[in-house]
């Protein structure tokens, strides 16, 4: 009886011995994916949300439509502010024509003043007028020659203050123009555009719900390649290296293991206590260093899966 307790003793032994030798392993980990929450940029409904959570998105893929008929009709608004600006304008024609006129009336005057000082002058040469009728004409020759300036100096002021008012006028032209070009961009804002290529995890709102800016609409994840965030004690550390080709082990379901190839590609440049996720307490009080093990998936790998390592 005694010799085959001693026999069964042996044998659980090595299949412990041999169970132990499977386990073994150097670090050990969850893995990890990049997520990104994308938001919307716009306030307002959703219009559409086509995906669902686990939908494969490309990169680019247009998703959704915000509704934008409050901005469309604010652009209009502007645009027609824009092209009402040329009626505003101000035309000193019409006020110019009639000092020209005047002007010419002006001219014909000072010609028919100028043929009188002719004959006069004769006149007084041969002393047959005095010559005050000389010096009154001059005086009238000179009038007009003032009044002909300022009828000038008139259409002058008036073609400048027009074309001060109508440069300000016109000066209303580029901010109208940068806000239609502002609102365009809100209204192209209001496609919701996947930026990254990879699986929706999570989504957070629904069609006709409404969002605001920021507001996050879901997220997603390239899960083509995951991280393997595990941890290393100090006497490990100067075994490894950026770059170095590790061996992953998980767990295939069926009390073994599947391995797969992984590569180092962050190292912790600063210690910290062991995570609580390490099974024993000596182990959690123990200070060790992060390191990120890039993994290939090929569709076995979930997020939050555990896995170990070996160098």
């Amino acid at each position: 009886m005694k010799k085959q307790m001693l026999i069964v003793s042996v044998i659980a032994f090595q299949l412990v011995a041999c169970t132990k030798g499977q386990d073994q392993h150097d670090a050990t980990g969850t893995f990890e994916a990049n997520e990104t929450i994308i938001s919307a940029e716009i306030g307002g409904k959703i219009q559409q949300l086509q995906l669902e959570e686990g939908s494969e998105l490309k990169a680019g893929q247009e998703v959704g439509q915000i509704d934008v008929q409050n901005l469309a009709i604010q652009k209009a608004q502007v645009e027609s502010s824009i092209q009402s600006l040329p009626e505003k304008f101000n035309d000193p024609s019409a006020q110019i024509k009639v000092l020209e006129s005047q002007i010419a009336l002006q001219k014909e005057q000072l010609r028919i003043q100028e043929k009188e000082r002719t004959r006069i002058n004769n006149l007084v040469k041969s002393e047959a007028t005095p010559s005050k009728q000389l010096d009154d004409i001059d005086g009238a020759i000179a009038l007009i020659h003032k009044q002909i300036k300022v009828l000038e100096s008139q259409i002058l002021a008036q073609k400048t203050q027009v074309a001060i008012q109508n440069r300000s006028i016109n000066s209303e032209k580029a901010p109208l123009e940068k806000r239609a070009a502002q609102l365009d961009d809100q209204i192209g804002r209001a496609n919701i555009i996947n930026p990254v290529a990879g699986t929706v995890l999570t989504k957070y709102a629904e069609q006709y719900e409404m969002t605001a800016p920021g507001k996050a609409l879901y997220k997603i994840a390239d899960l083509s390649t995951l991280t393997l965030r595990a941890y290393l004690s100090g006497t490990q550390l100067p075994n490894i290296k950026l770059n170095q080709s590790v061996k992953v082990l998980v767990d295939d379901g069926k009390k073994g293991f599947k391995t797969l190839s992984g590569t180092i590609y962050w190292i912790a440049d600063k210690a910290e206590f062991t995570p609580k996720t390490i099974q024993t307490k000596e182990e959690r009080a123990n200070l060790v260093y992060a390191i990120k093990i890039r993994v290939k998936n090929d569709g076995f790998l979930k997020v939050g899966m555990y896995g170990e390592v070996k160098l």
